[in-house]
C-alpha cells in the first residue's frame, strides 16, 4: 500500500473522530489546546490501536468482527448521541456533565469510532506487503490532527450557540451511527 492510498484511508478512517471531535467542543464552554489534545490522543490512540488488533487478529475473528461492526459503531454513537441530546434540554446547572473527558466517556467514543479501524486491520493482515508499523502509526497521527482540530473548530462554533450545538452533536451522532450501519447493510 502507496503512501498515498494509506493518506486517504488514514483520513477516511479519521473523519468519524472528527465528527465526534468537533461535537465533543460544542459542549464543552472553553477548549484550551490540552483539551483538544485530550480527544486527539483518544481517538488517535485507538484509530492506531485497533488496525494493529485486527491485523494480529488476523483471519481468526474475521466473520465474526465484520458480522457485527457496525451495530457496536450504531449502538454506541445512539447512545452517546441522545445523552448529547437529552443534556441539551435540561437546564444549565447540568452543564459541568457537558466537557467531561472522562474514561468512560472518551473510551465509549474512542471504541464507537475505531470498529471500522479494527476490520481495515484485518484486512491489513491479507495484504502481502503491509508495514503495519508505518500504517498505524500514520492513522494515529493523522487522526490525532483532525481530532485535535475538531474539539477546537467545534468549541468555537457552539460557544455562540450551546443548546442548539449540543443538540445538533448529539443528532450527527445518531446519524453517523445510522450511517454506519446502513453502510455495512448494503443499503447505500
Amino acid at each position: 500500500m502507496g503512501i498515498v492510498e494509506l493518506f486517504i484511508l488514514a483520513a477516511g478512517l479519521s473523519m468519524d473522530a472528527f465528527a465526534v471531535s468537533v461535537c465533543k467542543g460544542l459542549a464543552m464552554k472553553k477548549c484550551p489546546l490540552s483539551k483538544a489534545a485530550v480527544c486527539g490522543i483518544w481517538f488517535g490512540g485507538f484509530q492506531a490501536l485497533m488496525p494493529l488488533i485486527g491485523y494480529i487478529l488476523g483471519y481468526q475473528f474475521k466473520d465474526y468482527i465484520t458480522s457485527v461492526d457496525h451495530w457496536i459503531a450504531f449502538v454506541l454513537l445512539a447512545v452517546i448521541g441522545a445523552n448529547m441530546i437529552k443534556e441539551s434540554r435540561e437546564c444549565d446547572c447540568c452543564e459541568e456533565n457537558n466537557d467531561s473527558l472522562d474514561v468512560k466517556t472518551m473510551f465509549l467514543m474512542a471504541v464507537a469510532t475505531s470498529i471500522d479501524a479494527l476490520a481495515v486491520g484485518i484486512t491489513f493482515a491479507f495484504l502481502p506487503d503491509t508495514n503495519i508499523v508505518a500504517a498505524v502509526s500514520f492513522i494515529g497521527i493523522i487522526t490525532f490532527i483532525l481530532s485535535t482540530a475538531g474539539a477546537k473548530i467545534g468549541n468555537i462554533f457552539g460557544s455562540r450557540y450551546k443548546s442548539k450545538a449540543e443538540f445538533a452533536g448529539g443528532l450527527i451522532l445518531i446519524l453517523l451511527g445510522l450511517k454506519i450501519l446502513l453502510e455495512h447493510l448494503g443499503v447505500f
